[in-house]
């Protein structure tokens, strides 16, 4: 027996402006250029959004040398090394850049404190393309802290001159501690310049902290390879929640999952489409927690500017949807 069924609906939840501008931008290089259009790697980590591009002409490759010799390829939202850059150019790919400008930015004050000669050290996972990507701006000054107990081991032949930055979609937490470690170890160690772990990343784990100290379990939407989503489970778990789930799509819910719970939270990584969401909710009403509360921290309405080649139509007029981002929860 469980008391009064409900749902706590975390606010903000999904797409963040970098992941719209970057799917936006797919379907507008389809509509401008026909298909098909190429993308290394995928666009956003969601395996429901790469479906869906797929369907409309996209296709996905790991390296540009898949990508025939002038063709349009769309680099992902993670964003790419300079190494890839000059592979497109050296194939005449026409490239489409669709970075998110916050990990532009990351970029950014890699290469400036490369040129200032500090020793970098990158908070982030080993083999993530954000990361890849980053570290590529300046290879011989950075090291990759996969976790705070990595601080306890890394070596810096300077002390005096050492920088932290991070992949932008961590545990605000974790990476805090981590950078905690690392100063007990390097009393100079440098910040950055503004916060790396981006605004949607924030807003999303301080929303689900809220919902999970009320939820006998969470549900996270979000495919696998997302780390922002990986990372809501584990912040839930962290804040209350006696059980926390990631799933892809609805049909995933398991019954055993529901058994004895009376509040079920739900959230949703920030390159998952509403949809997905709405999905969810729909089968949790089939299961008696029709009433939806929603728990909102934060408003959210930024926007990006999409790549440039993207902001004319075919006659080069500015496009309608020039601009792409606009929060949707």
């Amino acid at each position: 027996m469980v008391g009064h069924k409900r749902v706590l609906l975390a606010a903000p939840r999904g797409y963040c402006a970098g992941v719209d501008r970057a799917v936006i931008a797919v379907e507008k290089a389809l509509e401008r250029y026909g298909a098909p259009v190429y993308v290394r790697k995928q666009i956003v980590h969601n395996i429901h959004v790469v479906t869906e591009l797929e369907a409309q002409g996209a296709i996905f490759v790991d390296e540009v040398d898949e990508v025939p010799e002038g063709a349009h390829v769309v680099f992902s939202a993670h964003g790419v090394s300079p190494a890839v850059v000059n592979a497109a150019a050296d194939r005449g790919l026409q490239a489409i850049d669709a970075t998110c400008p916050l990990v532009t930015k990351v970029h950014r004050e890699a290469v400036r404190f490369a040129r200032s000669d500090y020793e970098i050290l990158l908070i982030g996972h080993d083999g993530h393309e954000e990361v890849e990507g980053t570290a590529g701006e300046a290879p011989d000054h950075v090291t990759i802290v996969n976790s705070p107990g990595d601080a306890d081991r890394v070596k810096v032949q300077d002390p005096s001159k050492v920088v932290w930055l991070s992949q932008t979609t961590l545990s605000v937490d974790e990476t805090m501690e981590t950078v905690r470690r690392l100063r007990e170890r390097f009393p100079e160690l440098h910040d950055p310049p503004s916060d790396d772990i981006c605004y949607a990343t924030q807003n999303r784990q301080v929303a689900i902290k809220k919902v999970a100290k009320d939820a006998d379990l969470v549900i996270v939407v979000g495919s696998a390879n997302s780390s922002n989503s990986v990372r809501l489970v584990e912040v839930a778990l962290e804040h209350g929640a006696s059980a926390a789930y990631r799933i892809d799509y609805a049909h995933e819910i398991r019954q055993e999952w529901l058994d004895g719970v009376a509040t079920v939270g739900v959230t949703s990584g920030a390159s998952v489409p509403e949809v997905l969401v709405q999905e969810v909710l729909a089968e949790l009403a089939g299961a008696g927690y029709g009433e939806v509360e929603q728990v909102r921290t934060a408003e959210e309405d930024l926007m990006f500017s999409l790549p440039k080649e993207l902001r004319q139509d075919a006659d080069g007029r500015r496009d309608d949807r020039a601009l792409g981002g606009r929060a949707r929860s």
